[in-house]
């Protein structure tokens, strides 16, 4: 079987981790991105990275997260609530991503889809995803290696259009030190949590252990390296954004494009068609690398008894966990239909944000027990090999620890509770608020339901 390489691991962490769509949400900040970018490397990507690292390489398995939060905590819920809301983020991020894909078909062949068409389009994203999905990783290597290579093309495409354009005819947002200064208004800090979503993904990379030749090594390397690219990108892509179009024109869905059209003069052409097209391989991309780690990690939660049966479900020819695979897909094409059905009673709602948004929520609250898990393994398991290890004493250890959780648990608070209660606030939060808490509901249900049967 084919193995992954240096390079390979490097681009699958650049494929999986880096979410081109998530760029133009933070762009809508303005010039103080930049200084919440820079401080989220700093505040989350750096430790994050580290501790995915060392958990690992300490303790490699095909459930990612899910192994490291077990291990810490057996015997209780915390397992399969991960492994939940883990999972239960996935087929609404694909619903919001296929949402995105009837405009990027417009943009490429000048015809604007209707209702039907685009939900025609909306369940093709789905169905291909899902199908490609039952594959292993190390047979779709190539597509993510080429999808990480796209990812980069059009940050620096966009980056170099945003420096050019301008030097050439003046930037469209304001340049001067005060408008780098950090907002710390209601809007601004709800999209802190988007950023923290866009460095996300390490784990995933880590379910891959198995395709790679020497995992132990390549882990740690593949997210050092790649995680200094994304974070070059991330800033570079935003900057281009903000370049070309004003903050308060920039759309959560189609900014990046946007950028481009602006800057381009022109929403028509060869070029324009290629750069939206392009964007939607990315989709796909992002879509392929995380439904192996997210199908994993269910699986193996529900062959221990804290997911449905259903999860656990392989395909006899390769392994695959098609169970989950499946079951994303019919769980994304329903919303998909609701998303439809819903646009053509409010045309005016933000389809894309309210699908992301709630993904966000759950897979935010996904990660929360990760950092006191590495905290008590470290502890309760101190004899384990550990080929990768978080320099520093346990002071420093706990801040790398806690500073993520804390940053992760105000994002929860900032993208799902209505800090105000004017009609617009409570028209775009509820929903987000309403679904957030129906799906924990729901999981603790089936996790006491779990537990009485055994």
């Amino acid at each position: 079987m084919k193995k992954f390489k240096l390079s390979d691991a490097i681009l699958s962490v650049i494929c999986v981790v880096f979410v081109a769509e998530a760029a133009s949400p933070v762009a809508a900040l303005g010039n103080s991105q930049f200084f919440w970018w820079i401080f989220m490397i700093i505040a989350f990507l750096l430790p994050y990275g580290l501790i995915s690292s060392e958990l690992g390489t300490a303790y490699q398995g095909d459930g990612g997260l899910y192994d490291w939060v077990s291990a810490a905590y057996p015997g209780t819920r915390w397992g399969a609530r991960v492994s939940w809301w883990y999972w239960l983020n996935f087929p609404l991020w694909m619903a919001s991503l296929a949402v995105m894909c009837p405009d990027l078909i417009s943009i490429i062949t000048g015809v604007t889809p209707g209702p039907v068409l685009s939900l025609v389009i909306q369940l093709l994203f789905v169905l291909v995803v899902t199908i490609i999905a039952c594959f292993p990783v190390c047979d779709s290597i190539i597509i993510l290696n080429i999808c990480a290579v796209i990812k980069v093309f059009l940050a620096l495409l966009v980056g170099g259009m945003g420096i050019y354009f301008g030097v050439k005819n003046g930037f469209a947002n304001p340049m001067n030190a005060a408008s780098f200064l950090p907002s710390f208004d209601l809007n601004s800090l709800s999209f802190i949590s988007v950023i923290i979503f866009n460095m996300l993904g390490f784990e995933v990379v880590c379910t891959f252990a198995d395709d790679m030749k020497d995992p132990k090594k390549q882990i740690p390397q593949a997210i050092v390296i790649g995680g200094l690219v994304i974070a070059a990108i991330y800033l570079l892509g935003g900057f281009g954004i903000g370049a070309g179009i004003p903050v308060d024109q920039i759309s959560s869905e189609s900014g990046l494009i946007d950028a481009v059209i602006a800057m381009s003069g022109t929403s028509e052409g060869i070029f324009i068609a290629l750069v939206a097209a392009l964007f939607m391989i990315t989709l796909f991309g992002n879509m392929i690398s995380w439904s192996m780690g997210v199908n994993s990690t269910a699986a193996l939660a529900a062959d221990n008894g804290d997911m449905p049966k259903v999860f656990g479900k392989r395909w006899a020819k390769n392994d695959m966990p098609i169970g989950g695979a499946i079951t994303n897909g019919i769980v994304a094409g329903v919303v998909c239909i609701i998303g439809v059905v819903l646009s053509v009673v409010a045309p005016d709602s933000e389809l894309f944000w309210t699908f992301f948004a709630l993904n966000l929520v759950l897979f935010l609250l996904s990660y929360l027990p990760v950092f006191p898990a590495f905290l008590k393994l470290r502890k309760s398991d101190p004899d384990r090999e550990r080929p990768f290890r978080v320099p520093g004493g346990s002071g420093l250890l706990k801040v790398l620890a806690v500073v993520p959780m804390i940053l992760i648990a105000v994002s929860v608070v900032f993208t799902a509770v209505p800090l105000s209660f004017d009609a617009e606030t409570l028209n775009a939060t509820l929903p987000i608020t309403i679904g957030a808490v129906v799906a924990i509901a729901l999981g603790e249900v089936m996790a006491a339901v779990r537990d009485k049967k055994k």
